[in-house]
């Protein structure tokens, strides 16, 4: 029941509790009580509006791989990251690169000061930039 429910709800973050409940065949104050439970426990994690990056002036998406130097305090690097502009999604990976990064920043310009800005940061020895030509999904779901 759950599951079923997460899944609605990444699909419409906008769902009513009525409208969970006649999806998985429950009372309102049962879709209710079990969402808060979900939340409480972290495994929701917030809800969020979904944006066309375009339409708000961020045209390109790279995806950068960051090799660390030998001597790295990872906590220090990923903090450093955090505070770059235009990051969105940070994951620590297997592999010769330590993190991979989604950024989206509005032109090739902005890129290269965020590749700039990261290659800055104690702890990182380069990077690798892959830039998106185009997007056939993202968020996919189900």
């Amino acid at each position: 029941m759950d599951r079923q429910l997460i899944d609605l709800l990444r699909a419409n973050g906008r769902a009513s509790y009525a409208e969970l409940a006649r999806q998985v065949g429950l009372s309102s104050p049962a879709v209710h009580e079990r969402v808060g439970k979900l939340e409480a426990a972290g495994v929701i994690t917030g809800y969020r509006a979904v944006v066309d990056p375009p339409s708000v002036g961020l045209d390109v998406t790279a995806l950068i791989g960051v090799i660390e130097s030998d001597s790295v305090d990872d906590t220090g690097l990923e903090a450093a990251m955090r505070d770059v502009p235009g990051i969105e999604d940070c994951w620590r990976v297997a592999g010769s690169e330590g993190y991979v990064l989604k950024v989206r920043v509005a032109d090739i310009p902005a890129l290269e000061a965020t590749v700039n800005a990261l290659n800055r940061i104690r702890g990182v020895a380069r990077t690798r930039t892959t830039v998106v030509l185009s997007t056939k999904w993202e968020g996919r779901h189900g």
